[in-house]
């Protein structure tokens, strides 16, 4: 019965953090599309597949970039 409860426990943590990171890349999506619309597919395509830490970095570069591309470069 504990290893069915701790199951369950990791299971929602993992929904919550995949719930999370879905709503950064949303956000992320929104202030992209408002300064730099329309947005291509590699845009929607590397937003999907973006960790936390890379879509924090590219919302900081939002802020400053005057170009869509700046806000992904390497």
């Amino acid at each position: 019965m504990n290893a069915r409860h701790d199951a369950r426990q990791q299971g929602l943590q993992q929904g919550a953090q995949k719930g999370r990171l879905q709503g950064e890349a949303l956000l992320l999506q929104r202030m992209l599309t408002r300064r730099f619309a329309p947005l291509p597919e590699w845009v929607q395509t590397r937003l999907r597949s973006a960790s936390s830490e890379e879509l924090e970095t590219w919302a900081d570069r939002v802020l400053d970039a005057t170009r869509l591309e700046e806000v992904f470069v390497a």
